[in-house]
């Protein structure tokens, strides 16, 4: 008895090819290309097209050998004559950006490479000139070219003035409490010259 309302019929009409019939139409292959071969009637075009063709079952194949090699003789002919492609293979082309062609290079050409600087990225040209751009800056500011330069050249000499004019402050500073401290050791000295 059925689990639910509805049955799933896949699967059921599976059918798998047996070996033997594989092996069956290997051999008949091997031998359409032998005998094809002696003939002499092969051509390169229809080996490709013959490695296109389905696989189908020995009974077909063999009924059909005959139309198949009047189309592909009839594929081929108007291929080369016309130049068209099947479909609209004509009206788009298409090129993988991803896939890479071996371009081939002389010797000279190799040569010439290996002796030429690789090409850099934007972004190392970009971190180049900044380096380049900072060194430049250094220099003209290490010569007092440019405007901070300029104004730190300024600030230093004010700097330099103040500790100057505090300098000689407090030397006289320092005069005038070496004069008081003289002053009262003779005081001192006086006291104690007339005490004694």
């Amino acid at each position: 008895m059925p689990r639910g309302k509805w049955v799933n019929h896949k699967g059921r009409n599976r059918h798998f090819t047996n070996p033997e019939e594989l092996e069956e139409q290997r051999r008949q292959e091997e031998k359409k290309q032998q005998w094809r071969k002696n003939k002499g009637q092969e051509s390169s075009s229809e080996e490709e097209e013959d490695d296109e063709e389905p696989k189908t079952s020995g009974v077909n194949k063999s009924k059909n050998s005959a139309t198949d090699s009047e189309d592909n003789e009839s594929e081929s002919e108007s291929e080369t004559e016309g130049g068209k492609a099947k479909g609209v293979e004509n009206l788009i082309q298409v090129e993988n950006p991803n896939r890479v062609q071996k371009k081939i290079k002389k010797l000279s050409q190799l040569s010439q490479s290996l002796d030429a600087k690789p090409e850099l990225s934007r972004r190392e040209r970009e971190q180049l000139e900044k380096q380049r751009a900072y060194a430049n800056y250094q220099k003209l500011h290490a010569a007092g070219k440019t405007d901070e330069a300029r104004a730190d050249l300024a600030r230093l000499a004010i700097i330099k003035q103040q500790r100057e004019e505090a300098a000689k402050r407090r030397e006289e500073e320092k005069k005038q409490k070496e004069m008081a401290q003289q002053k009262k050791t003779e005081l001192t000295q006086k006291a104690l010259g007339k005490k004694s």
